[in-house]
């Protein structure tokens, strides 16, 4: 009798190890108390959360293991300090499963300059032998328009014109006193400048250039999106007002 009470005590303790229920407000703990542990490198909170088995996929598109995710975590170099906060969380929790999405609001002092990035992330909890960690990450960093510079309307002569991609597919530049704008198909678009010849449209990711020939004119637009870059070329002047 004493050896079948052990046995069911044993039992007992092993299906309530494998079911501790965990909530939002838990998860988003021990998630702050991750991005807590980044600024002075301990490794030691990263090694309690995360699985052995873990995949980590990051905003640079890399993919850690375990290891290689540990060995990441460092303390910021002298000058260098900061704080990540967890912010927006949503959670489903079914089962031995938890998924907590969330925005992570990062801001950094580099030797007194103050600079911020927003990022979502994902994580995958999973209960393992009464223990949740987290099994997958994934994270992306949120696009921000880069700071507006100065233009020089004096450049813009050089820019206005028709640009052509294929036959049929045209976009034209156009400038309004200080402003410059691009039109394609009834959507006008501003140019704002980072650069003097460097410009971006708001909340659009990728930079639009315009490139100069041999000759000292602007030959084409080029419109440049995550370092892969699309060519219009200009047309000539009576050119572009016939397919206008």
């Amino acid at each position: 009798m004493k050896l079948v009470l052990i046995k069911f005590l044993s039992a007992a303790t092993i299906v309530c190890a494998a079911d501790v229920p965990i909530t939002q407000d838990e998860l988003v703990r021990r998630t702050q108390e991750l991005y807590d542990a980044v600024v002075p490198g301990n490794q030691a909170t990263w090694k309690k959360h995360f699985a052995d088995d873990c995949i980590f996929a990051d905003e640079k598109g890399r993919i850690f293991d375990k290891p290689k995710l540990i060995a990441d975590i460092t303390p910021l170099p002298a000058g260098y300090s900061g704080t990540i906060k967890v912010e927006n969380a949503q959670s489903r929790i079914i089962g031995n499963t938890a998924i907590l999405s969330y925005d992570a609001d990062e801001s950094e002092i580099i030797f007194g300059q103050n600079l911020k990035a927003r990022y979502h992330i994902t994580d995958t909890w999973l209960q393992r032998n009464g223990n949740w960690q987290i099994i997958a990450s994934q994270a992306h960093r949120y696009y921000e328009d880069p700071a507006v510079g100065k233009a020089d309307p004096k450049k813009f002569a050089d820019f206005i014109g028709t640009y052509e991609l294929a036959p049929g597919q045209t976009r034209s530049v156009i400038g309004e006193g200080d402003k410059l704008f691009v039109e394609r198909k009834g959507k006008k678009e501003q140019l704002l400048p980072e650069t003097s010849e460097l410009f971006f449209r708001k909340g659009v990711e990728g930079r639009i250039l315009f490139r100069y020939a041999a000759n000292g004119k602007v030959d084409a637009l080029i419109d440049r999106r995550n370092n892969e870059d699309v060519i219009w070329r200009k047309m000539g002047k009576e050119e572009g007002e016939r397919k206008n």
